[in-house]
């Protein structure tokens, strides 16, 4: 069961890049990216795990007699969703501005940088 987390973040990377390959509209491979972060969560998550471990915080628990989790996977991950969040909005509100000029999210029908 070791293998599995590994496999389903490379299924969600494979999916979302699949999806951003076919995509023939912007807030869809916004979408699409937002699934391709999702496995570095899963994948972040599934590197720190330990079986039976225990939450890294002070406690009665004797130093070494238990496995702890590892802490600073666990604030990457954290991190990684902050900076997902913030990646997506303001995509979104790229895609809202480009939709409002041009009258179209669809990038084929998008036209040309005018300077």
């Amino acid at each position: 069961m070791a293998v599995f987390p590994y496999m389903v973040a490379a299924y969600l990377l494979v999916v979302g890049c699949v999806g951003l390959a076919t995509s023939r509209n912007l807030i869809h491979t916004i979408g699409c990216l937002t699934v391709c972060q999702s496995a570095t969560y899963v994948l972040l998550l599934s590197v720190g795990y330990r079986r039976n471990g225990t939450a890294p915080v002070h406690s009665d628990i004797a130093p070494g007699s238990r496995p702890l989790v590892d802490p600073v996977v666990q604030a990457l991950c954290l991190t990684d969703v902050v900076v997902g969040a913030t990646v997506t909005a303001l995509l979104l509100a790229l895609v809202i501005q480009v939709g409002k000029r041009h009258g179209t999210v669809e990038p084929d029908e998008l036209s040309g940088l005018r300077g």
